[in-house]
Parts: structure tokens; C-alpha cells; sequence
């Protein structure tokens, strides 16, 4: 990819989609991946999905003693991509080895590093602990395939004006927007995009039904981390009241690349009212899915098609201040990407 930052986290998979066979496969930056469990606590393992013999993906096999099986000739492969059983020999093949990469389930999401392995690093990954189900809390969560490139969505998560057009008939068209003022704030790889509304008509927010109260003081917070991990605070409180006294919801947003054209767009949200409402999942889902995929998706579909071929920055993007997000989360990027390009090119021998 000609873009990527490498020693990072991706998503690349709700931690329920393990629960039926203990394995699921997907691409991530041009990668196909198998993750499994190991059955070694919560321990996962994640490796190429390809197998070295006839290359077979090895997620058509089974998993059988915390390994990969290969549905073709039956090679198993640890977490650490060594094969360790031939079922035609006792001697391992040379070379029979794959690549294999860091997994973490952590707030219900699975996680993998796809850089220097010895950089992996939990401490790094974004804060989704919302996500996590419990008694007071359920989840409703889903994933989507976009042809476009991952920093395409990210530009519209981090450009909360755009939902004045594009979200006409869920969340905008009445003119919220214009009344706000937008703030930023910049630490290390993380990115606050806060907007603050103040004496304004209620607002739907998806999680509540209804909003008790005529006029709102009102905030959409938006965190960025590298290089694709977006996390929306909505909320309300009475005219002059605090937070703590208002109604607020919290929405996990996160993009992995696929490759330099398409991407996983995965979506999280998490619910505290209603909580034995199989409909009321279900009624979220509908509306979550419509404001991306019948509203934003098209938008940013057909905006990526039509600069392939051009580098962002060389045409020039027209800047209209309330897209100031976004574009400050494509330079933080572009740089962070620039100095891992330099340090590997120091590492490398003369």
C-alpha cells in the first residue's frame, strides 16, 4: 500500500465472530489473516491465511489442539506460524513456515499489529472499554465493505458538518451546525475534534427515543487515534446544565484498510436502556446502517473514485474550516507515516 502506518493496531474483527469456530479470516493492508483461538486462556494467534505447500487459505480447515489445520493436505501451524505436525512425515518441511502476527481481544474488539512484532504494544490501543458487555450495558455492532480508501472515511467521521447534507433525513437539515463552535485538541497520536452547541432545539440521538427537554446545551466530541480509529461523544444536558446531569452516547468507529481502494468500516454502540429489547438492537441497526450505507456511503464512494490516480494534496482540496478534523488527522498521519519510512531506511545496513 502506498500509504500505511505499519507499527500500529488494525481492527479486524468483533470478538464474537470467534465464538462459533474459533476462527475468521480477513484482509488487512493487502494481508489475508486467519486469527483462531489457541486455547491457551484468552490467548490468540494470528497468521497468514495461506499455507506454504499448495497455498491453501488455511481458515477452509479446522482449528484442532490451538492450531491451524489445513483443509488440504493437513499441515498445523501454531501461533507463531511454525508448522508443527506433517501428517505424511516426521520431518517437517524446510520453509514450511508463515508470517504471523500480534492478536489482542481487548473491549470486545480483536486487534492485530501489523508491523515490527517486538513493538506490539497493548498499551497502545484505543479506548473502546464502552464496548464492553455487561449487566448495565449491551452492545450493537456491525461491519461494512467500502470501496474506497480508509482515509476517506475517516475524513467524514472527523467532519461532523457533513452531517447538515448528507444526513438529511437521520440526524441533519435543520441547520445545527452553523450554531456550533468547534475546538481541537492535539496529543501524540491522538486527535479531539469537539464541537459545543449551546441553547438549541433537542437533537435525535439514536440510543433515546425521546429527549425530554425543548432546548439543549449540546456537544459532539470526536476522538481520532492513528490510523483509523474514531470514537463519537453525543449528548445533551437541560439549557445551563452540566454533563452529568444531561443524556449522552457513545459510538465506536473504526476503519482498517484492506488495500489502497477498499477498507472495513467497523461500527460499535453501546446501550444502557432497554436492555432485554432484541427490537430495540434491531432498531438501532436499521438506522445506524441507513445513515452510513443509504447516506454516507454513496458520498464517499463516488468522491474516491473520483480522484483515483491523484495524490489528496496535489488537487488541491478547497478548506472550509469545519473540516478542519480531517484534514489535521491526514497530516498527523502523513507525518507519522514519514518518520517510520526514515527510521527503517536508518535501520537498514549501508
Amino acid at each position: 500500500m502506498k500509504r500505511l502506518l505499519k507499527n500500529t493496531w488494525y481492527m479486524i474483527g468483533w470478538e464474537n465472530e470467534l465464538a462459533k469456530e474459533g476462527k475468521f479470516s480477513r484482509v488487512v493492508a493487502e494481508t489475508a489473516i486467519v486469527v483462531f483461538k489457541t486455547g491457551d486462556g484468552d490467548q490468540l494467534g494470528a497468521v497468514q491465511d495461506r499455507c506454504p505447500h499448495r497455498f491453501a487459505p488455511l481458515s477452509l480447515g479446522d482449528v484442532v489442539g490451538g492450531n491451524m489445520v489445513c483443509p488440504y493436505h493437513g499441515l498445523e501451524f501454531n501461533a507463531r506460524g511454525d508448522c508443527v505436525k506433517n501428517p505424511f512425515s516426521e520431518r517437517i518441511p524446510t520453509g514450511c513456515k508463515i508470517p504471523s502476527f500480534k492478536a489482542v481481544a481487548k473491549h470486545s474488539v480483536v486487534w492485530v499489529w501489523m508491523g515490527d512484532q517486538s513493538l506490539a504494544d497493548e498499551a497502545l490501543i484505543p479506548d473502546y472499554s464502552f464496548l464492553v458487555e455487561s449487566d448495565t450495558n449491551r452492545t450493537v455492532c456491525g461491519r461494512i465493505h467500502v470501496k474506497a480508501n480508509y482515509e476517506y472515511v475517516v475524513d467524514n467521521l472527523m467532519d461532523v458538518s457533513h452531517i447538515e447534507w448528507t444526513h438529511r433525513k437521520t440526524f441533519g437539515g435543520n441547520g445545527l451546525i452553523q450554531q456550533g463552535k468547534q475546538s481541537m485538541k492535539q496529543q501524540d497520536q491522538e486527535l479531539w475534534n469537539n464541537w459545543a452547541f449551546t441553547d438549541v432545539p433537542q437533537q435525535p440521538i439514536p440510543i433515546y427515543e425521546t429527549i425530554p427537554w425543548e432546548r439543549v446545551d449540546m456537544w459532539i466530541d470526536t476522538r481520532w487515534n492513528a490510523p483509523g480509529n474514531v470514537m463519537l461523544q453525543i449528548g445533551e444536558t437541560p439549557v445551563g446544565g452540566t454533563r452529568e446531569q444531561g443524556m449522552e452516547q457513545l459510538l465506536a468507529h473504526m476503519v482498517t484498510p484492506i488495500n489502497d481502494n477498499e477498507c472495513h468500516y467497523f461500527w460499535g454502540v453501546a446501550r444502557s436502556i432497554n436492555l432485554d429489547s432484541d427490537a430495540e438492537d434491531e432498531r438501532l441497526r436499521r438506522m445506524l446502517d441507513f445513515a452510513f450505507e443509504i447516506e454516507d456511503l454513496p458520498v464517499i464512494e463516488a468522491a474516491a473514485k473520483s480522484v483515483e490516480g491523484h495524490e489528496f494534496w496535489s488537487l488541491k482540496p478547497v478548506h472550509l474550516g469545519p473540516d478542519s478534523g480531517s484534514n489535521r488527522a491526514r497530516r498527523m498521519l502523513e507525518t507519522m507515516i514519514q518518520k517510520e519510512q526514515e527510521q527503517a531506511a536508518e535501520a537498514v545496513p549501508a
